[in-house]
């Protein structure tokens, strides 16, 4: 444990049963900033005791409390939430930014997108209906959609807010108890949320948060019998952890791991329109984005024009300290500075040509996790770059003939989370935009995970199973079918 600590040190506490408490053991994990590489808080280092404590209060509560609100009494609940996120958005933003390292303004934007979850869900809650199957004229049949009980949620670092709103906002509307275990790296917005979930009337239990690492809280959380349904978001290798331990209880999970998606740009593309689309989709969070557009497939006419183009605009782009609002924050630790480090390294042994690269702002401090966005082409499909998910400001470039080969690339990889199509051909986005096996596909536009309302998933590597949307309110329900014999 870091002892660099002083007064300006902030001791956190786990949320459980609606109780404000230390790990049992008193074990605490220190919070450094991205930015400068100074500890600024500390966190609880969760142990099994404090999930099974965190477990049993969420038991306790969906089987009394809880599960006694109507589905449009959780609803506003949820909506007061909404509000006091809005009401608490300076703070979160703040502390989000200190905790991840993302510049401001997309800590803002998190913040507004984590209050409508709450909204979109809170006003679902009374939406998610059954449905009465015709049978016997002497039997009525009638399936409900109900909770599965105690859901488990392990939040990643790149994202906490939004992907709390879109799996914690979802579980809870369907009427679900909830235990999270926030990234160790990023959980301080989310032990915020779980203060306000208090403040505005949430019942002791239906929320528990637990921090830790991942392979004590974290394997705790997914190998609890206690448990009836996890969602996890986060790499494919621990994704596969999970799994395997949700599968020794017969508990169903909602994987949504990584992903090395492409925007195809045709030669008939709108480039003015789409040059902002293919910076921003890479340097977004540092290119910390599992559906961040990490490769670029651009017709062969017009290759050397948007490589130019592109580069044109990484040459200004500057990595810096996320209160100053640069283009692009520090990675989130020293582990995730050297792992792009690597990949960068890798790049120049195998001989990739750098068509441009970006830059550390002069102010950055020395002690912050800073990588220059770099991008790379022409890059082969076969490259490692254009293989696996680099998790960093790294973009690469290949060329294409024709839409046959276009979809081939597009699909080439372990991955299949989200793509983009640029052309001004309606026929073609629809054909090639229909043969991407991706769980979500952007045509002249790309949005990083689309909007709140718009499912979200992928195939292959990427994980399986649908958060964000109805979809997503449907996936923490299960179905339980009602037959009744009247004469």
């Amino acid at each position: 444990m870091n002892d660099q600590a002083s007064s300006t040190v902030t001791l956190h506490k786990n949320l459980i049963g609606g109780r404000d408490v230390p790990a049992s053991d008193g074990a605490v994990l220190d919070v450094l900033s991205p930015a400068d590489g100074q500890l600024f808080a500390r966190i609880p280092s969760g142990t099994a005791e404090d999930i099974d404590a965190a477990v049993k209060a969420a038991r306790a509560a969906f089987e009394g409390a809880w599960s006694k609100l109507t589905a449009t009494e959780r609803g506003r609940l949820l909506i007061k939430l909404a509000a006091a996120v809005e009401a608490d958005a300076d703070h979160l933003a703040a502390l989000e930014s200190r905790d991840n390292g993302k510049p401001l303004r997309q800590s803002r934007a998190d913040v507004t997108a984590l209050a409508r979850y709450f909204e979109y869900y809170g006003t679902a809650a009374d939406k998610l209906h059954g449905e009465v199957i015709p049978y016997l004229n002497t039997h009525f049949i009638g399936v409900e959609r109900v909770p599965h009980g105690v859901t488990g949620h392990i939040i990643p670092w790149n994202y906490p807010m939004q992907i709390f709103g879109r799996s914690v906002g979802a579980a809870l509307a369907g009427g679900n108890a909830t235990v999270v275990k926030p990234a160790e790296d990023a959980s301080l917005t989310i032990l915020r949320i779980g203060a306000l979930a208090r403040e505005v009337g949430f019942p002791d239990g239906a929320l528990n948060i637990v921090t830790g690492l991942g392979r004590t809280a974290g394997a705790a959380l997914t190998a609890h019998p206690g448990i009836d349904f996890i969602s996890f978001t986060g790499s494919p290798e621990t994704g596969t952890m999970v799994q395997t331990a949700a599968a020794k209880n017969h508990v169903g999970v909602t994987l949504e791991l990584g992903g090395k998606s492409a925007q195809v740009v045709f030669d008939d593309a709108d480039l003015e329109r789409a040059l902002p689309s293919l910076v921003n989709a890479i340097i977004q969070n540092g290119g910390q984005t599992c559906s961040a557009g990490s490769r670029l497939l651009i017709q062969r006419g017009i290759f050397k024009d948007v490589v130019d183009a592109v580069a044109e605009r990484f040459r200004t782009l500057r990595a810096g300290h996320p209160e100053r609002e640069p283009d692009l924050g520090p990675m989130v630790n020293q582990a995730q500075q050297r792992r792009v480090e690597k990949y960068l390294e890798r790049a120049k042994n195998e001989g990739l040509t750098v068509a441009a690269a970006g830059g550390i702002a002069s102010d950055a401090p020395s002690g912050g996790y800073y990588v220059a966005p770099t991008f790379f082409a022409p890059v082969a499909h076969e490259s490692v770059l254009s293989q696996e998910e680099v998790f960093g400001p790294v973009l690469v470039a290949t060329p294409f003939d024709d839409e046959a080969e276009a979809i081939r690339l597009a699909n080439g990889t372990a991955y299949g989370l989200a793509a983009g199509v640029w052309t001004r051909d309606a026929m073609r986005s629809t054909r090639v935009g229909r043969a991407m096996r991706v769980g979500q596909v952007f045509v002249n536009c790309y949005g990083a995970g689309g909007g709140v309302e718009l499912p979200f998933g992928g195939f292959g590597r990427s994980g399986h199973g649908r958060e964000k949307g109805f979809e997503g309110l449907v996936e923490f329900t299960t179905t339980r079918t009602l037959v009744i014999a009247h004469g």
